[in-house]
């Protein structure tokens, strides 16, 4: 019996060919945007779950009010991790990361590779995350200082083989470089982990001074004891601040009790999140990869669902209005005996069928589509991770799934056709009036109108961020990074390039308007003496004299930084935002005070404020703009020079023979501030690019449907059309009385779609501190852009009936 079933259905296929390519393309198309987005939430899903004590992991955040100044960070005090290990009998281990310091310049032969995953850890950093050894005890591998872990990678680069135990690897530092002993290897660390380093160097050799309560630099993340409540741990966190936190800031603030602190509007809290819920669910500063972003997950989710449903609706829609080609079958079927219960199982593997046959040509789009997916979604998915032993069974179980839902109403709808009815040839004559057909229709159009304006909306906030007034000019600067490299020969390396033509200024300063740049907290005050009221916390940025001019900004009060003026040494730059939170009216020569690094003893020095930087945006513009000041000071990080050439890489290659000249071991390497500003909004980027695909996919699968409805009720309303044509219907009259029901549809699911896209992306935008307003005329354009689309699709059938010849379809009657 299933055999004849199975020959019935492939006959039922090969008969209707159009019909049948354009259900299982527009099925195909589903399941594949459907596997592909499965894949990326999946992989989004699974960061940091290889670690076996996954479920007993937490890293400690921060968030610091302060004197205007506001910190939501992933970072703690040096000393917060053993205090708890020590206080706590919850706390079975605790390991810490110190990534501050940025990339490091390893020796390879006679030259330098720049090599930006690296961190100091503390040996204690293989008990609490699964990094399995290939060589070596991980255990005590960092104990001792000069001792580096190195990934199996890295160790086949540098040494050709992953057997390095007992090599060095040399670190430049300064003049001179520091060797370093391999101490073990580990597999590589998997790509679904919220950090990925190379090199592990012991935490003994940390350029750091140690011992700070109140300066947050560290990753901290505690194994708890299996059974802690991690929410009641965290209340232990108030005791610690009182009992450790607030008499280290008594030696520098006047503060009674942390009591006093907050009720001058102050906070400072500690907090635990879980090791799972870091990449999707962190907002904080400091991250130590990009995160990821649940809603996306969500969103992405949804997407993949409803995209299935359009595939599906379109199968139930054609099905049903294949019907009529299909009615007198049935008829004779029931007259010759055959149950209901058989019919609908017969159509059921029908569309079984079709499904299996449209997952065999998703597989294949799948495979062919994914590396432009995988570059869009800045990930490294293979099919070997969508036919991997855990996903197959529910891969081999989806074609009967989809078939099942998308089969379902069109078998029950066709079996119940009444054998005396259609055999008199009045068959489906409800197929003008199917209200359930109208509503999957109105979905579709929905759908997709969503996904339009949902594109519209995120490219207009991205394109309000690059065009945004930012406060400092983001074009034409060209970055030379790792210049500290070259020790003291930095000043000069600016002097000869600023000799170069086309290049107008130059700065040497490791701190740039974007988030991925160096950043530096300081607390300053009015007076002489800290106290709550008067103290305020800031960015302290160490600048050169020609920091502004390079960078675009403007002074708006007072001058900037002069070599005329040998106090400048002690002089300070305030933004407008700073003057607002110090109250003063005119800031101008108005002194601030901080406490001193150089004596240990927290002393005050005096800075006096000699100008006014107009605001700037030197985070994402998420964030409102905070308080920032700048200082001369020597950050030799990055050198960065505004150009003027055209000949933008004749320049950059003469930049790079001044360099060679000067360091010819060293990595040249350069990059444009218009470029790292764009790297902070990446996940945007992707979104959008994303969204249109989705919409594109959505579309044209709601196309793909509306074209078959359109050509099988051309052919039901055939001897009408003819007909109306003999009467003296025009052309244009019968293309309207087909378009006619269909473009009310669409305008239908226009009005549905315009609230729900409003409210998701009014949500979306809540998310930006600077955005754009939703406008009336983005869904005015959605909702154009779906109904010419539309009109495009039903008029190409619709002429096509017009056209035909009357007498065709009338000279049996």
């Amino acid at each position: 019996m299933l055999k004849n079933y199975f020959k019935i259905a492939f006959r039922s296929l090969w008969k209707n060919k159009g019909y049948s390519a354009i259900n299982i393309f527009g099925l195909a198309i589903g399941l594949a945007a459907c596997l592909l987005i499965t894949l990326y939430v999946l992989d989004e899903l699974s960061y940091d779950r290889y670690n076996a004590n996954a479920d007993r992991i937490y890293r400690i955040n921060s968030d610091l009010q302060f004197g205007g100044g506001k910190l939501h960070m992933t970072q703690t005090s040096d000393m917060m991790g053993p205090i708890l290990k020590k206080d706590y009998p919850q706390v079975e281990e605790f390991t810490r990361i110190y990534s501050n310091e940025g990339s490091k310049l390893i020796k390879k032969g006679d030259q330098f590779v720049n090599e930006p995953r690296i961190a100091y850890v503390d040996s204690t950093f293989f008990k609490v995350f699964t990094l399995p050894s290939i060589h070596g005890n991980t255990n005590k591998a960092l104990d001792e200082p000069n001792t580096v872990v190195l990934t199996e990678t890295t160790a086949n680069k540098y040494f050709g083989t992953s057997d390095a135990m007992g090599k060095t690897i040399e670190i430049k530092n300064g003049e001179s470089t520091t060797p370093f002993k391999v101490t073990a290897v580990i597999k590589d660390i998997p790509h679904n982990s919220h950090f990925n380093f190379d090199f592990m160097l012991s935490m003994k050799n940390a350029n750091y001074q140690w011992g700070q309560l109140t300066s947050h630099n560290f990753n901290t993340y505690l194994l708890l004891k299996n059974g802690t409540n991690y929410k009641a741990f965290e209340r232990n966190f108030d005791q610690y601040k009182t009992k450790y936190v607030l008499p280290y800031a008594q030696q520098f603030i006047k503060v009674k009790s942390m009591e006093e602190f907050e009720k001058s509007g102050n906070r400072l809290d500690y907090s635990l999140m879980p090791l799972t819920k870091i990449h999707l669910y962190s907002d904080y500063s400091f991250e130590l990869s990009p995160s990821g972003n649940i809603q996306y997950v969500y969103i992405f989710s949804a997407v993949a669902l409803f995209i299935l449903l359009l595939a599906c609706i379109n199968f139930m829609n054609l099905s049903t209005a294949h019907s009529a080609r299909r009615a007198k079958e049935v008829g004779i079927r029931k007259v010759l005996g055959t149950e209901r219960r058989t019919l609908i199982l017969q159509f059921l593997v029908e569309s079984t069928l079709t499904a299996c046959i449209a997952l065999f040509i998703a597989l294949t789009l799948a495979y062919l589509v994914m590396p432009l997916f995988n570059a869009e979604a800045a990930k490294s998915l293979t099919m070997a991770d969508l036919l991997n032993i855990k996903l197959l069974p529910l891969l081999l179980l989806l074609p009967f799934v989809v078939g099942l839902l998308a089969g379902s109403y069109p078998a029950f709808f066709l079996s119940r056709f009444r054998p005396v009815v259609v055999l008199k040839g009045s068959s489906n004559s409800g197929f003008r009036k199917s209200r359930l057909r109208n509503v999957l229709v109105v979905f579709q159009f929905a759908t997709s109108v969503i996904l339009i304006t949902a594109t519209i909306i995120v490219y207009n906030q991205l394109h309000y961020i690059q065009t945004a007034k930012l406060g400092f000019s983001k074009d034409q600067v060209l970055i030379i990074n790792d210049t500290y490299a070259l020790n003291s020969k930095v000043k000069a390396f600016k002097n000869e390039v600023l000799a170069l033509n086309g290049v107008s200024s130059g700065t040497v300063s490791s701190f740039l308007p974007v988030s991925s740049s160096s950043r530096s907290d300081n607390t300053y005050s009015k007076d002489a003496v800290m106290n709550v009221d008067n103290a305020i916390d800031m960015q302290t940025w160490g600048v050169d004299y020609d920091y502004l001019k390079t960078m675009g900004m403007e002074i708006v009060k007072g001058r900037n930084f002069s070599r005329e003026f040998g106090t400048d040494s002690t002089a300070i730059l305030i933004t407008e935002t700073t003057a607002k939170l110090l109250g003063y009216d005119d800031p101008i020569n108005k002194m601030l005070y901080v406490p001193s690094d150089e004596n240990g003893d927290n002393s005050m020095i005096s800075l006096k404020i000699i100008g006014v930087v107009k605001d700037f945006h030197f985070e994402s513009l998420r964030q409102d703009i905070g308080p920032l000041c700048m200082r001369l000071g020597n950050s030799t990080g990055t050198v960065s020079f505004k150009i003027t050439s055209a000949n933008t890489s004749g320049l950059i290659n003469q930049i790079e023979n001044k360099w060679k000249a000067m360091a010819p071991e060293l990595p040249f390497s350069y990059r444009f501030l218009d470029d790292s500003f764009n790297d902070m909004y990446q996940n945007e980027q992707r979104v959008g690019s994303l969204a249109i695909t989705f919409a594109v996919l959505a579309i044209l699968i709601a196309c793909l449907g509306l074209f078959g409805l359109v050509t099988y009720m051309a052919e039901q309303r055939t001897k009408e059309i003819g007909i109306r044509k003999v009467l003296g219907a025009s052309i244009s009259n019968v293309v309207a009385m087909i378009s006619k029901d269909f473009l009310v549809l669409v305008a239908i699911s226009c009005v549905i779609a315009f609230p729900v896209a409003w409210y998701a992306m009014d949500k979306w935008l809540a998310d930006y501190a600077y955005r754009i307003d939703i406008e009336w005329w983005m869904f005015l354009v959605a909702g154009f852009t779906a109904l010419v689309i539309a009109l495009i699709t039903i008029s190409f059938q619709a002429i096509k009936a017009a056209i035909a010849n009357p007498v065709d379809s009338l000279r049996t009657e």
